[in-house]
């Protein structure tokens, strides 16, 4: 279901998929080819929340934000599964593990990769090119070469499924 709220209209790309069961409200913008998967929630309706191109947020995923905070997610960004999202920042091809929550004013460096089950509190910066993990999330090591790859090709892949299961929507 895709609502405005009040006078905002979420903005989608032509090219992105958006599954069923999927809630978008009010300032969103997402960007092409990025996908939004099943029973998602993104909420644009206390402040903006910007998408880029190549995003992927996976299943049962909550967007939101506070006030005057925007949440905000640059190209290439992978949202695992059942991830929180509250008016944080996602540089470009960062990823989320499953069941992580980042909070609000945290910063996810360009090409970080936030271990499954981590808490990201207010406030914190992640390094880019490095791994965090933990409740609270803390700097694990710098990121192999091979992780890199496998990061490319979990968002590359979700650009490519999510447009296979738009061309079905057709």
């Amino acid at each position: 279901m895709i609502y405005p709220f009040k006078d905002k209209y979420p903005l989608i790309a032509k090219t992105a998929f958006i599954a069923d069961y999927v809630t978008i409200t009010g300032d969103v913008e997402i960007g092409e080819q990025s996908s939004v998967w099943f029973n998602s929630v993104i909420r644009g309706d206390v402040a903006p929340t910007r998408i880029g191109n190549k995003v992927n947020i996976q299943d049962n995923s909550i967007l939101h934000q506070s006030p005057n905070n925007p949440l905000i997610l640059e190209d290439e960004v992978t949202i695992g599964h059942q991830v929180i999202l509250h008016s944080c920042i996602v540089r470009k091809r960062a990823l989320v593990g499953m069941g992580s929550i980042i909070l609000d004013q945290a910063e996810i460096g360009e090409g970080a990769f936030i271990g499954a089950g981590s808490l990201v509190p207010q406030g914190k910066k992640i390094p880019p090119n490095t791994l965090a993990f933990g409740r609270p999330a803390k700097v694990i090591r710098e990121l192999t070469p091979e992780d890199k790859k496998d990061m490319k090709r979990i968002y590359t892949e979700y650009a490519e499924k999510g447009q296979y299961y738009k061309s079905l929507q057709s």
